[in-house]
């Protein structure tokens, strides 16, 4: 009865907290280790958001490196903190049988008195949510981990917590976030999607280097894709020969000030060229963004005045490294890096391909760590590196408000030595499964790992 328990809560993905009658002899047999329960706390469930793009990797299989991956845990409980005219997220809770309760902690508990799942998967992307007066988007991350991590303190019992993008965005939030981990020793992540996606051309530094000046360029908006970006550029140089120093330094450099700097050579050209070269080679193909149905619910807060055109973002570490983030252009699938080691003459340049799905294809990767981390109780790769970023996003918001001003930033003193991820990291094995031409589901239908596997042999 064990066995074909297990076997129903893996194809339906459900893992609903049912009580378990066993024989004596099913009792005495050794068992494997049990599937982590997961509460799937978010802002909003609709076609591609953030908690789609990342559930449909959670709720069945899912391609990674060219394999039909098992998800390994089971997401037994829902919430959602808003329900727009196209909210998925009543449908699904009743389709998959995955019950979707009023709070964070009834989610945390399954309905009952205390703490009754393995890790807590919080997805503050998404939603109609306010601005303040620096133009930050007031996502709820803080609020989501905070009632979370009540319950854990409760019942004094911690489990790891997966927190969507940037920590917060109030550094004061974000540090509190990080300490509280590190307090407890629960294993925290957030972060990008993007330093997991195929690099082309391949693009692995040698160990410790010495990096000069590194640059990541992305074509999206402020504050929501410079946070990508400066994840793919820290992803990298937080590996050079003296570890992670911390940033000194932060400014916005846009309309006449980004064409001064430009002409200054206040960041070299020619990594920018490399950068974007690479892009050009990459030669990709992607599907048209499916704009019918997408976010159609009416808006209650828009978005404030952005700077017009091209802008950098001009980063001072500690160690004297320099490195920008620049927005180049226009388009949501330009993600490119380019560095100069010492002693090198040559570039080392590289594009990240997101998929012929365009950024959902993201969460693949992204997806995968993050259930390592549920089932190894082990952080992928340092907390430190988005802690690192949030404060960055923070002061550039206040370098916009103060039009372009270099803002100080003592308290981004942060250290921290990397460790080799490469093994999360998407090959470009599974975009010779799913290419251009395989059609893009638009329905939330995860179906069984079992079914899909004998499908596929």
């Amino acid at each position: 009865m064990m066995n074909n328990r297990r076997k129903f809560l893996r194809d339906t993905a459900a893992g609903l907290c049912w009580p378990l009658l066993m024989t004596s002899a099913a009792a005495a047999a050794p068992s494997p280790r049990p599937r982590p329960k997961v509460a799937a706390i978010f802002t909003v469930l609709r076609f591609r958001s953030h908690a789609y793009n990342i559930l449909e990797n959670f709720l069945g299989p899912y391609y990674f490196n060219g394999q039909l991956i098992d998800p390994g845990v089971d997401v037994v409980a829902l919430y959602a903190d808003q329900f727009p005219s196209d909210d998925m997220a009543r449908d699904v809770s009743q389709r998959l049988g995955i019950p979707l309760y009023p709070t964070i902690a009834a989610a945390m508990c399954c309905g009952s008195n205390k703490l009754s799942v393995d890790a807590a998967l919080l997805i503050g992307e998404h939603g109609d949510y306010p601005y303040n007066a620096l133009g930050q988007h007031l996502y709820p991350r803080k609020r989501f981990f905070d009632e979370a991590v009540a319950v854990m303190e409760r019942d004094n019992r911690f489990v790891p917590v997966f927190n969507d993008k940037h920590f917060s965005y109030r550094w004061d939030w974000a540090r509190e976030m990080f300490d509280t981990a590190r307090r407890h020793r629960f294993p925290l992540m957030g972060g990008s999607s993007v330093p997991l996606a195929m690099r082309a051309p391949q693009l692995d530094l040698p160990e410790n280097p010495h990096i000069e000046e590194a640059v990541a360029i992305h074509g999206g908006g402020l504050e929501s894709y410079d946070f990508h970006a400066l994840e793919v550029l820290q992803s990298i140089v937080e590996s050079r020969h003296q570890g992670e120093t911390g940033i000194r330094q932060v400014q916005l450099l846009y309309g006449d000030a980004f064409q001064r700097a430009r002409n200054e050579g206040r960041w070299s050209t020619a990594l920018v060229e490399a950068a974007m070269q690479a892009e050009q080679q990459l030669g990709a193909k992607r599907q048209p963004f499916p704009k019918a149905g997408v976010f159609a619910a009416t808006r209650k807060y828009e978005p404030p005045a952005r700077p017009k055109g091209d802008y950098a973002i001009s980063l001072l570490y500690n160690d004297g490294l320099r490195a920008t983030a620049l927005k180049l252009g226009s388009g949501s699938d330009r993600w490119n890096f380019a560095c100069r080691l010492r002693g090198e003459s040559d570039i080392r340049a590289t594009a990240f391909f997101n998929g012929p799905w365009g950024n959902r294809c993201l969460f693949k990767a992204l997806s995968h760590a993050i259930q390592r981390m549920f089932i190894e109780q082990r952080e992928p790769y340092p907390a430190e590196r988005t802690l690192l970023t949030t404060g960055v996003v923070e002061a550039v918001m206040h370098s916009y408000r103060d039009r372009g001003q270099a803002i100080r930033t003592p308290h981004l003193d942060i250290n921290y030595t990397a460790r080799d991820w490469s093994a999360l990291r998407e090959t470009g094995k599974t975009w010779e499964v799913i290419t251009v031409d395989t059609p893009q589901p638009t329905k939330f239908a995860p179906r069984p790992y079992t079914a899909l596997r004998r499908e596929k042999e």
